[in-house]
């Protein structure tokens, strides 16, 4: 090489390292790139959340008067608002109708109904938006129209009062999962959060699984034990979902999923939909919960007899000391669900505005869908993978679940079952 030619060699060298953004540059263009493909994706795939507690806001906040809190506007107090579904692509909702496990017997049957018509009312004075989906056709052909295909999950068993007829009820105003429980035990199934009292279902909560699956209804298994969900997948004809949870693997509360129980979503066909909520993504979750734990403890030593002045110190602490997560963490689960379960057995079960306090970096809400995505992108999915994590998954699941109630149907009737003798009075 000539003596200008290796000057010139060199000089090029010398801006190629001194100049700032070249790699960033470069970073951009790959993301765009990421978020190009992310877009194709979620143009041809509805992505379908499993689980947002948008009804339940609204009932403590405006007592559902949407008037007063209008998300067809930005609602920044809220994790969902019209803006934000639209920039997040987000294709199809299961929409929590939850009512909390102390609103025991009709009051919980009432609350249920109440919030069931919400979503309807949700559906009626946002026509251009969302509308009310049956079947899984529904929620092709709602998405395909550019709204939202908007159904309804049952947050825990209490809401049937032990009542068939209750359950087929609600599946006919729309319900298409229930949760077996919520923090509680119901007299027929065990939660996670409580002590063990039926060896996971009884005979009637085996009884309403094989009715979930007479009406096509999927069983939900997030808030139940091990034991349960065991029980579950022995009775069930149907796949099973787990609305809202995670890996256990990862992080190690009661709320997920244990490898054992991933391991049997091939042969039943379930869907396992991630949850966004901080306290079930990080792998310091417990480490957390039994700081959380040690305090509460030290706060009702320190304030005896004072139960306000101690809750309001626990709170305080829990303001101070949030549990912290981030959209990698996220991914992380739905990589752990792969591997032990399967590319065909995850879905998104995001939680939005069921999770208290801030939702995980990158993942705030609603609107953020899409990054999400990229992510999967980025760590080597490939776009039919991608697909069926957002929505391809749970849309099969529904489509067994009506095949397997179309040929019960032709089996048998409802059932007549009943936890206690019906009153005559």
């Amino acid at each position: 090489m000539r003596p200008t030619a290796l000057l010139a060699a060199a000089f090029a060298a010398l801006l190629l390292v001194n100049t700032p953004g070249l790699d960033a540059v470069a970073d951009g263009q790959a993301g765009g790139a990421l978020a190009d493909r992310a877009a194709a994706i979620m143009k041809r795939t509805p992505l379908i959340d499993g689980h947002n507690d948008l009804p339940w806001e609204m009932r403590v906040r405006v007592a559902y008067d949407a008037a007063k809190l209008d998300i067809r506007q930005p609602q920044p107090q809220l994790q969902t608002d019209i803006p934000r579904l639209r920039t997040g692509h987000l294709g199809g909702q299961f929409w929590s109708v939850y009512v909390p496990a102390s609103m025991a017997g009709q009051t919980a049957v009432v609350a249920t109904l109440e919030q069931m018509a919400f979503v309807h009312e949700m559906a009626r004075r946002y026509p251009d938006t969302f509308e009310i989906a049956s079947t899984a056709a529904d929620v092709e052909r709602i998405f395909k129209s550019g709204r939202i295909a908007s159904m309804m999950g049952v947050e825990g068993g209490h809401s049937i009062d032990s009542s068939l007829g209750t359950l087929r009820m609600l599946y006919a105003l729309g319900a298409r999962y229930m949760t077996l429980t919520h923090n509680s035990n119901t007299p027929w199934a065990d939660a996670a959060n409580d002590k063990p009292e039926h060896n996971g279902l009884t005979p009637f909560g085996e009884t309403v699984v094989r009715e979930m699956n007479w009406l096509g209804m999927l069983v939900d298994l997030s808030h139940v034990t091990p034991q349960t969900m065991a029980r579950a997948l022995e009775v069930t004809e149907a796949p099973v979902m787990f609305s809202h949870s995670s890996a256990k693997a990862i992080c190690g509360v009661p709320r997920n999923v244990p490898d054992d129980i991933l391991a049997r979503m091939p042969k039943n066909g379930g869907v396992v939909m991630v949850n966004f909520y901080n306290g079930f993504v990080p792998p310091d979750c417990v480490k957390h919960n039994e700081e959380a734990a040690a305090a509460a403890a030290k706060f009702r030593l320190q304030f005896p007899g004072d139960a306000k002045a101690a809750q309001a110190a626990i709170d305080r602490w829990d303001q101070e000391h949030p549990p912290r997560s981030t959209l990698a963490q996220v991914a992380d689960h739905i990589d752990h669900i792969r591997k032990v379960a399967g590319i065909d057995h995850i879905g998104i079960g995001s939680d939005f505005d069921g999770i208290d306090g801030q939702a995980p970096t990158g993942l705030e809400d609603v609107s953020k869908y899409p990054a999400l995505v990229v992510e999967l992108l980025r760590r080597g999915y490939a776009d039919a993978d991608a697909e069926k994590v957002i929505g391809g998954n749970i849309l099969r699941a529904m489509k067994q679940a009506e095949q397997v109630a179309a040929r019960l149907q032709k089996q048998r009737g409802p059932s007549t079952e009943a936890l206690k003798p019906l009153p005559r009075e």
